[in-house]
């Protein structure tokens, strides 16, 4: 049974059910139609009886019987007894041969090797004579309509299986229909590797309907997560090729080229430059990845937010002066949160610098840090520089995108900042959102 196929094997469970219901109609059918037959039977030999009775007079001392009266009235033999058991009236059933006693008003089923046959008495006093009417019917006639009825069944019981089989296979045919569509995208996904395809049922409220738009939700999720990590390939690939080109060409070239020392440690400087940004995005990328499968543990203590964003600040500051860009600040104090220490730093840092990375010379980055009313702490880093064009705010949290194409100039970074940023904003159940306009 389990090599079957789920449909064959539905198919026959379906059978076999129908074929159990089937019979038991025709089990209980037949006992109801025997009862009921049987009933009848006893009626129409009463009915007879009591016909022969109103037909038998007794007048001035002669006992007269209707001419009406018939000795076979609708299968029913009648006859008339006097008080010596002898015959008057009527007869019995040719095949009937048997001497039964008389019992009034009692019907008995006796049987002997021609039948079984249904008898009954009625004494009848007629003057001063007792009368014995007798009614006698066969059973044969029951027990022939019961068999034909049995003959029957058998001849329609098999069409019935064979008419539920190809109903309940074509059924459940119908009904698993999206279940091979399922398949054969799933099929058609890992063949061809093509992530874009879905299975595309039309609308509807079953389980097959809401299994197959719960796979092409997963499908969707799937493309989004393979597009992503292609892409993430691509771009560590591109991001560690600068570098380690930099790092051959500089160690290459103090082997062979360089005379002195300080060109020796003109390119070792180079390398240093180098390895330590490659050491940085290395960091970056693993403390990502640890958030994606829920490894990075944050480290909770009460902050003083406030004094952390004047520290984070006043460090910025320092940067800022070599472009000549002024920071300003405009911090509520004593701002307490519960959070992780070095990645709330981290997050200040990375939004300072990236305002100031971008600013404009003379410009200015304008910091900000308050308490809203309804008791949440809001932080607003601004600045005047060159600006987000609106197509591009949705994609600065994507990892390694920039809205500068040159990616390979170490004053840029790596495009991993602001994802940090997001995912520790994040992390400490906040969200961080930007608005720009280019220029």
């Amino acid at each position: 049974m389990k090599r079957l196929s789920i449909k064959l094997r539905v198919t026959l469970w379906f059978t076999l059910f129908m074929m159990m219901i089937v019979a038991a109609c025709l089990i209980f059918l037949f006992a109801m139609a025997g009862q009921e037959a049987s009933r009848s039977t006893r009626e129409q030999i009463l009915d007879a009886v009591a016909d022969a009775l109103d037909e038998i007079e007794y007048d001035h001392g002669v006992l007269e019987i209707n001419d009406d009266l018939e000795y076979f009235n609708d299968g029913a033999y009648l006859s008339i007894y006097n008080s010596q058991g002898g015959l008057l009236y009527g007869r019995l059933p040719s095949a009937y041969l048997m001497e039964e006693a008389f019992s009034d008003g009692q019907m008995r089923s006796v049987s002997d090797d021609s039948g079984t046959w249904y008898v009954y008495d009625v004494l009848f006093q007629a003057g001063p004579y007792p009368i014995w009417v007798r009614g006698v019917m066969s059973y044969s006639r029951i027990s022939s309509a019961l068999v034909s009825m049995m003959k029957l069944a058998a001849g329609v019981f098999p069409a019935l299986v064979l008419l539920a089989a190809a109903g309940g296979y074509l059924l459940v045919n119908r009904a698993f229909r999206p279940v091979r569509r399922i398949t054969e995208a799933a099929e058609r996904i890992n063949d061809g590797k093509d992530l874009s395809r879905r299975i595309g049922l039309k609308e509807g409220r079953d389980e097959i309907h809401t299994l197959a738009m719960t796979f092409d939700r997963m499908f969707d999720r799937l493309q989004v997560s393979f597009e992503r990590e292609k892409q993430f390939t691509s771009d560590v690939s591109h991001e560690l090729r600068t570098p380690a080109a930099v790092i051959i060409s500089q160690c290459e070239y103090a082997l062979e080229d360089a005379e002195t020392v300080d060109e020796t440690k003109e390119a070792l400087h180079a390398v240093l430059e180098q390895a330590r940004r490659m050491s940085s995005m290395i960091s970056q990328l693993l403390t990502l990845s640890r958030a994606d499968r829920g490894h990075e543990q944050l480290h909770l203590e009460l902050i003083n937010l406030s004094e952390l964003t004047m520290m984070v600040a006043e460090q910025a500051e320092e940067m800022a002066e070599k472009s000549h860009i002024s920071v300003e600040t405009d911090i509520q104090p004593d701002l307490l949160i519960h959070g992780d220490e070095t990645m709330l730093m981290r997050m200040l840092l990375n939004l300072m610098e990236n305002g100031i990375k971008y600013g404009r010379p003379g410009g200015h980055l304008q910091v900000k840090l308050s308490q809203t009313a309804d008791g949440h702490i809001q932080g607003e880093i601004r600045d005047n520089g060159i600006g987000i064009p609106p197509e591009h705010l949705p994609k600065i949290w994507d990892r390694f995108y920039q809205v500068n194409p040159a990616r390979s100039s170490s004053d840029t970074g790596v495009g991993l900042g602001l994802p940090m940023v997001k995912y520790i904003a994040e992390a400490h159940g906040g969200k961080i959102w930007a608005e720009s306009t280019a220029g």
